[in-house]
């Protein structure tokens, strides 16, 4: 009797997904997933949600105490924020060097907001005088700003922005969805108000979870603007004298009332959601977020010397790429999609091609998270350069895993050594 394939059983086909993020999740993160449920006021549960807010504050690099998850991609990690942030006619200045600029214009327009983007172009990075100068020429209530664009691979300079908002009252987000856990990101330090990720990248996990740190300040603003859905009002409670946060999902005030000692009811917590979340920042915290950070830069040293090695130009403003992804223009004597069809059919790997006015230009090769390792990084190279030839390119006589072995070698790695030396120099 033929099966009704909706009745067969998931089997997905093993694939080593070396694009822009998402990857594939580390093991022992999966094995999290899959441990049994719990009730969500369960002292169990509501003690797992204590680690969480003490991990990711180790991740963030912060002390602030409003740290925890939002249930849902990191999209609603970023919207929540936003919406918690904006009330109507509130102006807010965006710089966009790409694709996921523009998701933040898109936004803040949704809630409301008098959005003033500056532009650069995409492969770019602004300088802070550029973004002080628009601080100073807008005005603006909140600055919102990616930190790594995975559209371009480039990395923004953050450590200043915090400062130049301070200064000039101004509330600063930040969305480190693709760049946390693979670069440098001192929030406590560089005096963020408000950073979201999430898992799905260096974080090493699934999509699904949305970390997320507040400051002092933020959180008192978001708190004046609390007001309870009925039906759950405690006893005397007294709303926040500002206008009611337009989402009730997104509502941080809401959210941060639930993440309190209070327990205040808002959704169910995603409890394989949250062990997920909470085994990522435990992998990193165990390995050491300084040697994570150095994980992820020589594997970019070496996907970089292994790219060269087949005579590919590397996109964008070098000095300033992410560890984690390196954009590469596509040879002009081959077809693409069809390389990257190949390298999926044949190998089992899977690169990224890009958005807007980069799709079509350039290849987004990622070695984040789990698979920011010496193995996963030399199968992609050495699909990359067999799918090259077999569609016509005549690449240098140079081999480009041998190339990035070098680089790896030259660090001393042993054999199953995941003790990782100091942050390479090669870029």
């Amino acid at each position: 009797m033929k099966i009704d394939p909706l009745l067969k059983q998931i089997n997905p086909p093993p694939r080593l997904i070396m694009g822009p993020g998402p990857v594939n999740a580390d093991p022992r993160v999966q094995r999290a997933m899959s441990a049994d449920l719990l009730g969500q006021y369960d002292p169990a549960m509501t003690e797992y949600m204590n680690e969480v807010m003490t991990l990711y504050r180790i991740v963030f690099q912060t002390e602030n105490h409003w740290t925890f998850l939002i249930d849902g991609t990191s999209r609603a990690a970023i919207e929540s924020s936003l919406v918690s942030l904006i009330e109507k006619g509130d102006k807010v200045l965006v710089p966009v060097f790409g694709r996921f600029g523009h998701l933040l214009t898109e936004i803040a327009s949704r809630c409301g907001a008098e959005v003033i983007a500056i532009s650069k172009e995409w492969g770019q990075i602004f300088t802070p005088e550029e973004i002080e100068a628009a601080l100073d020429e807008h005005h603006p209530k909140v600055l919102a700003i990616c930190q790594g664009d995975t559209s371009t691979t480039m990395n923004q300079p953050l450590d200043t922005i915090g400062k130049l908002c301070a200064e000039r009252g101004v509330l600063s987000y930040v969305d480190a969805t693709a760049s946390i856990g693979g670069n440098e990101l001192l929030i406590g330090d560089w005096g963020i108000d408000i950073c979201t990720a999430g898992l799905q990248k260096c974080l090493g996990g699934p999509s699904g979870s949305g970390p997320i740190t507040i400051s002092e300040t933020a959180a008192a603003l978001i708190q004046e603007r609390w007001h309870v859905e009925k039906g759950i009002e405690p006893a005397g409670f007294i709303p926040g004298k500002q206008s009611r946060i337009q989402s009730n999902y997104f509502d941080l005030a809401m959210l941060m009332a639930y993440w309190s000692p209070q327990r205040l009811n808002h959704h169910t917590e995603a409890t394989s959601m949250l062990y997920c979340a909470r085994e990522c920042a435990r992998c990193i915290v165990e390995e050491g977020l300084g040697k994570v950070l150095a994980r992820h830069e020589l594997g970019s040293a070496a996907m970089v010397r292994g790219l060269q090695a087949l005579g590919l130009q590397l996109f964008g403003d070098l000095s300033h790429k992410m560890t984690n992804v390196t954009g590469v223009y596509i040879p002009d004597t081959v077809d693409g999609e069809a390389v990257r069809r190949d390298m999926l059919h044949y190998f089992g790997v899977e690169i990224g091609t890009s958005f807007g006015p980069l799709h079509g230009k350039i290849w987004r090769i990622g070695a984040m998270g789990y698979n920011a390792r010496r193995d996963a990084i030399l199968r992609t190279l050495n699909a990359l350069s067999s799918c090259l030839r077999l569609h016509g390119y005549k690449a240098p006589e140079h081999d480009a895993a041998l190339a990035a072995l070098e680089v790896f070698k030259s660090e001393e790695l042993g054999p199953a050594d995941i003790e990782i030396s100091p942050v390479s120099k090669i870029r």
